[in-house]
């Protein structure tokens, strides 16, 4: 007990103190996910509106593929981006294997689904109408389209928040294709894992504090957005 409460204190000064090593890590897991999820954002919410007001072959098992991507463990996707970027694999001659790159592809590919996923339910939840009367009022597919996405807006943000959560805070993909290299690929999670099989808790203990305060922060963010989402609606 008493090891644990040193522990923590440590933590607690690193926090504090500005320790440059562990804000390093902070800073490239935040830089990754943004990127990531910046890239995955745009193209996903509009799968997401193509699958709530299209009707075409195939929507429906569409988005019962990506609801089943949701269960998908993140170190099967690790494994299969990292067959891919290998030496041996079809992109090997790129040399993206353990670089920031390769972490943004798998967060990609974690987000992606999600996107798709919340994006979906929310723009079904909305009032079919607004996208008609835009429409029928003389509006571009474009500018009908903004129309419907400003109605939805909070559901849309509470997706792209969610979505953050999930993969600034996952380990297999990034251990995996980023290799936990130190001030390069060394992120939040990869760090916590391997500061806790050395046994040194203190950084492993002040980085988890960084993920439970974003943790709170995203939940908060989430329960207002939604909130007004259902007021709006």
């Amino acid at each position: 007990m008493a090891s644990l409460l040193d522990a923590t204190a440590e933590a607690l000064s690193l926090l504090l103190n500005g320790d440059a090593a562990l804000w390093e890590i902070v800073a490239i897991s935040f830089e990754v996910s943004a990127i990531a999820l910046l890239i995955a954002t745009p193209p996903a919410l509009l799968l997401a509106f193509v699958l709530a007001y299209g009707q075409f072959p195939g929507r429906r098992l569409t988005i019962s593929l990506f609801s089943t991507l949701l269960s998908v463990p993140t170190v099967v996707i690790g494994l299969t981006l990292y067959l891919l970027l290998s030496r041996q694999g079809p992109l090997g001659d790129f040399r993206l294997l353990f670089t920031q790159t390769a972490m943004v592809l798998g967060q990609i590919v974690l987000a992606f689904p999600m996107l798709v996923a919340i994006g979906h339910s929310a723009l079904q939840a909305a009032d079919r109408r607004a996208w008609e009367t835009a429409r029928t009022l003389g509006a571009s597919p474009f500018r009908a389209l903004l129309t419907v996405t400003y109605e939805v807006r909070f559901g849309l943000l509470a997706a792209v928040l969610a979505s953050f959560g999930r993969i600034i805070s996952e380990v297999g993909a990034s251990m995996m294709l980023g290799g936990n290299i130190l001030h390069h690929t060394r992120n939040i999670p990869t760090a916590i894992a391997l500061e806790t099989s050395k046994g040194e808790f203190a950084q492993g203990i002040a980085l988890g504090m960084v993920l439970l305060v974003l943790a709170f922060t995203l939940n908060i963010l989430l329960h207002h957005f939604q909130g007004k989402g259902h007021i709006g609606s």
